[in-house]
């Protein structure tokens, strides 16, 4: 453990009085350089949510075509997973700082290049596709590389409040950005989205310097290379609770993110633009806000992997309620949000599970393979809804896909039963 994590175990008998819901904002008191990044983190995330609402509007403006917008997940993907097969060779092999460094520069890159062909007037898709495959190959270093930091910047012990404290930056920006990024989309232009998105890096960029060095523990003749990777794979082999938690995000964000439709349905459905885009974008983030924000309980829940069981499939039933309304826009909005709160309940709980199994020799390769699920479920939900969208309707691909996720779920459930009985601190 680190300095700073020494620390805060030292310091946990200090924490505030407030054992209710509120978020425990202890981690972010007792290591500083959690702070820095959870800080810089804020500000860059802010920023990427304008790429991502301005690269599907973008495209959408470009092709009037769903199928062309979903092949934005599906480039995603291919480059995601492409990123975490290299970046399980190096995750857990050297500085973790370094790594941090290295994923915001390649970020820049990715919107400087999305910047400069908007400026061009009309850029071509490959260009569009491109920068977005960047962006997520990146991302397989830069998120498995924070996760992997966090247990040893805080403690076991404080864990699950850092994970918390972290579901309030991801649905914090994700509720602002995107609704920020459709004012400027409408009022300004896309190459404004995109030059914030650059300038917001710095942020991260600058607190991945200020940290201390963190190698990571490796023991003495660990596998490198490829050998690395098998050796993050081999883990999972016969760990049913650890891969159920991967397959229940897979079942619900295939199925169940209708993100890529956002921008047909504010035109068709809500006879809007790009504002009502934005602010789609922005819902689901209300709820997992509010979620995150009152998240004090979890640490107190022993049945954990029941939780994360029945938060899915809330989050299933939302969205499929979400496309059942009609023009109903703030019914409409209502059930997006609920769905957020059900989705950042069971990112916790998914997290926790996983971090708290799982020695820090293996953690960079293991949070590697959960970032390509979380990162890489939604992309692959953009494709699914956008061809479903294109063989029937926006609504039709909606309603059907939480019908999925809610029935996929309790089959998980059926056929895994370890999950069910799962309980904080036992070996998943």
């Amino acid at each position: 453990m680190t300095a700073d994590g020494e620390e805060g175990g030292r310091r946990r008998s200090r924490r505030p009085p407030l054992r209710g819901l509120a978020v425990d904002i202890t981690p972010l008191r007792v290591s500083r350089d959690f702070r820095l990044i959870w800080t810089g983190l804020l500000v860059s995330e802010l920023g990427s949510e304008f790429t991502l609402v301005a690269t599907f509007v973008q495209v959408q403006r470009l092709t009037g075509s769903p199928a062309a917008v979903g092949i934005i997940g599906l480039v995603g993907l291919v480059a995601l997973v492409g990123g975490t097969l290299v970046g399980s060779t190096i995750l857990d092999a050297y500085d973790r700082r370094k790594l941090l460094v290295l994923s915001q520069l390649g970020y820049m890159v990715a919107s400087g290049l999305l910047l400069a062909g908007t400026l061009m007037g009309r850029p071509p898709l490959a260009l569009i596709y491109g920068a977005v495959a960047l962006i997520a190959a990146v991302s397989a270093i830069d998120g498995p590389t924070r996760s992997a930091m966090t247990p040893r910047l805080v403690g076991r012990e404080l864990l699950p409040s850092a994970l918390a404290l972290s579901q309030v930056i991801w649905n914090g920006t994700a509720l602002i950005g995107p609704a920020l990024a459709g004012i400027v989309i409408a009022r300004l232009n896309l190459s404004w989205a995109y030059g914030i998105d650059l300038v917001t890096y710095l942020a991260m960029l600058g607190a991945a310097f200020a940290i201390r060095p963190m190698p990571p523990e490796r023991a003495e003749g660990a596998p490198t290379g490829w050998g690395a990777v098998k050796e993050g794979f081999a883990y999972l082999r016969g760990r049913r609770v650890l891969q159920s938690t991967f397959l229940i995000d897979i079942v619900a964000m295939v199925f169940g993110m209708p993100r890529a439709l956002f921008p047909f349905l504010a035109a068709s459905q809500f006879h809007a633009g790009a504002q009502v885009t934005g602010l789609l974008f922005s819902t689901p983030a209300v709820g997992a806000l509010a979620g995150a924000l009152t998240a004090g309980w979890v640490s107190r829940v022993r049945h954990q992997g029941r939780a994360v069981i029945y938060a899915v499939v809330l989050w299933g039933a939302g969205i499929a309620a979400f496309g059942l309304v009609g023009d109903h826009l703030w019914l409409a909005l209502a059930f997006l949000a609920f769905a957020g709160a059900a989705d950042v309940i069971s990112a916790v709980f998914r997290s926790t599970i996983l971090q708290l199994s799982v020695p820090d020799s293996l953690r960079g390769r293991l949070s590697g393979i959960h970032i390509l699920v979380v990162t890489g479920g939604p992309r692959l939900g953009d494709l699914e809804a956008g061809l479903v969208a294109a063989a029937f309707s926006p609504a039709v691909s909606v309603v059907s896909g939480g019908l999925l996720c809610v029935t996929g779920t309790a089959l998980l459930a059926l056929l895994v039963p370890e999950l069910r009985r799962y309980h904080a601190g036992e070996d998943a």
